[in-house]
């Protein structure tokens, strides 16, 4: 099964280092991909049967939707039943379920939830509004944060005195760590192409020195995966845990230091809960007391419901590497694309997700 591969033209090339994996890997291998993206592409491509038996893909926590605290979800929306606020978000997030309700219910009765593709759609949302407070909501990991921090400072310049973020944004490196120190078994972790080419290589250092394990930051495409599977192969094989860059043509080993920098200046580290994980310290981002007057969090009271999750369903099992999709009991029976119980079906990032649509 080789899905999509016959649409490119790279499917010799494919195959070829799928010849080459077989032949240089001999030992049990158990490789994690922490990257939304490189999970929805890996189903896509058929990569998994693509490899020999001796190694086993596994998806991490890498999908921002799916790691998002339903109390983050259940506070949004107690944001958005306030009169006076107008919510701005990504799109896939007014679809996760919160405890007993979602944004795209609540845009429903009639609410102003509104789906924005930047941060700088927010702004001028808040410019048009001045009677309205305007929240964005922040989430993702290494990849979305800049634009969130050059929203921020974009609002101060513009005088908005009506914009307010809410971060839900996380930082990759101490979930990869708890997961090894949880027990979680893993040989070595597929890199993140996009957060990699914003931090650059330094962020994943401890995980070969500290825990032996290798990292190669892969892009997207088939040719890429193949590659990066096969420099992990090779790490396996030669007892030789590294930080690699496969995605070259995006990634150097600095990393983008501009967006580093305002980010920097913008957020700080705080504690912060994953689904699956439960709260790791230092994982997620805040607003740093300067800017605390644009924190939704701090400035906006609201009384948010008690918050509950779902019974039967595993997400937080299924971004761990412990379970895949198909081991849930709700997977495409109650828990589908148009109905989803879990985030994990939600996003086009999510495991469910990319399982259902691409292994059907």
């Amino acid at each position: 099964m080789i899905k999509y591969i016959d649409e490119y033209r790279d499917k010799d090339l494919v195959l070829k280092i799928a010849d080459e994996i077989r032949r240089v890997s001999t030992r049990p291998s158990r490789f994690m991909e922490v990257c939304g993206g490189h999970t929805m592409a890996i189903q896509k491509f058929g990569i998994p049967s693509l490899l020999p038996e001796n190694i086993q893909l596994l998806s991490g926590p890498g999908c921002p939707v799916c790691v998002t605290d339903r109390k983050f979800i259940d506070t949004a929306i107690a944001f958005a039943r306030l009169d006076d606020v107008i919510i701005t978000t990504y799109g896939d997030l007014i679809r996760v379920p919160g405890s007993s309700s979602t944004l795209d219910a609540e845009r429903g009765k009639g609410h102003k939830v509104k789906i924005v593709y930047s941060i700088l759609d927010a702004l001028e949302i808040a410019k048009e509004n001045p009677d309205k407070k305007v929240i964005f909501l922040g989430i993702g990991f290494e990849t979305t944060t800049p634009s969130s921090a050059a929203g921020v400072v974009n609002a101060i310049s513009m005088e908005l005195n009506n914009f307010y973020l809410y971060s839900s944004h996380k930082v990759m490196p101490p979930a990869m760590s708890a997961l090894i120190d949880e027990g979680v078994k893993i040989d070595a972790y597929i890199a993140p192409g996009h957060v990699s080419a914003i931090t650059g290589t330094a962020i994943y250092d401890d995980i070969p020195r500290k825990y032996r394990l290798g990292c190669v930051i892969s892009g997207f495409e088939a040719v890429d995966l193949m590659q990066t599977i096969l420099l992990l192969s090779r790490q396996m094989e030669n007892d030789d845990p590294k930080v690699e860059i496969q995605y070259k043509r995006a990634v150097v080993r600095e990393g983008n230091t501009k967006a580093q920098k305002l980010v920097a200046q913008v957020f700080e580290a705080c504690d912060d809960w994953w689904r699956g994980l439960g709260v790791l310290k230092d994982s997620g981002l805040k607003l740093k007391p300067a800017y605390a007057h644009l924190d939704a969090e701090l400035v906006i009271p609201v009384e948010v419901e008690r918050t509950r999750e779902d019974k039967g369903c595993i997400c937080g099992e299924i971004l761990k590497g412990l379970k895949s999709p198909a081991d849930c009991k709700l997977f495409g029976k109650i828990c589908t694309p148009n109905d989803p119980v879990g985030a994990c079906m939600v996003s086009n990032e999510g495991a469910c997700h990319a399982w259902i649509r691409y292994r059907g």
